[in-house]
């Protein structure tokens, strides 16, 4: 209960809402589509969580990306999305790890909030020829598996692997990332859902995370801001 108040009370009214309206709607959109798929459920929520803080630069946000990006995993292997099952659980999980741990060693003076970091050119170029990289050799692996549907998974693993690539160098232009990826993974679901109804909850929590990513980017500016002060 302590570790909630600590964690949820910092908060600004505007964030508290966000979350609400987020699993308000994924909750309603979970009911409404009749499914009975709990593990879509608690995706979602898990999901929408974990990004209002990774928008606060809480290390909490990571723990929940983790767990997340496993069940979002086994979502994805039951449609047939290897191309995401291999995102999340080969590239999406093992980087939030290396990002918690960084985010640990990182926290701005004595607060929850991790100390943002200017990206270098350095990182740039690596972070570039890395995901050319990642996306031809996924392209070749996920055509093999007979991915469902190729061209928007092997774009869903791009944006997801600069996502969380910037998410680990403690970037606010990391939210960009995911908000691009939200994009393809609206369509993607929307592609699964005209097959499937019980994929509808999906579409809505996706919707929501492009929302949330919006504002983890205006939010990681502010801190940004804050903390050069």
């Amino acid at each position: 209960m302590k570790f909630l108040k600590s964690t949820f009370g910092l908060l600004n009214k505007f964030e508290l809402i966000l979350w609400a309206v987020s699993l308000v709607v994924v909750i309603l959109s979970y009911v409404l589509s009749g499914t009975n798929d709990l593990l879509t459920l608690m995706a979602s929520a898990i999901g929408v969580t974990s990004l209002i803080f990774l928008a606060k630069g809480f290390c909490i946000g990571q723990v929940l990306i983790i767990i997340f990006s496993v069940f979002y995993g086994i979502i994805s292997f039951r449609n047939q999305y290897y191309g995401e099952m291999i995102t999340y659980l080969c590239i999406t999980t093992p980087i939030a790890v290396v990002a918690l741990i960084q985010w640990i060693k990182h926290p701005f003076k004595s607060t929850k909030e991790v100390e943002v970091s200017r990206i270098s050119k350095g990182h740039v170029l690596s972070m570039c020829l890395s995901g050319l990289l990642i996306t031809i050799l996924f392209y070749f692996i996920l055509h093999t598996f007979g991915n469902a549907t190729l061209m928007v998974s092997t774009i869903s693993i791009t944006t997801s692997y600069i996502a969380a690539y910037l998410t680990a160098v403690r970037s606010p232009y990391y939210a960009l990332g995911y908000a691009a990826n939200d994009i393809v993974l609206i369509i993607l679901w929307i592609v699964a859902s005209t097959k499937d109804i019980s994929n509808i909850p999906m579409i809505s929590c996706f919707t929501m995370f492009l929302i949330n990513d919006l504002y983890g980017f205006y939010s990681w500016k502010e801190m940004e801001k804050r903390q050069l002060k």
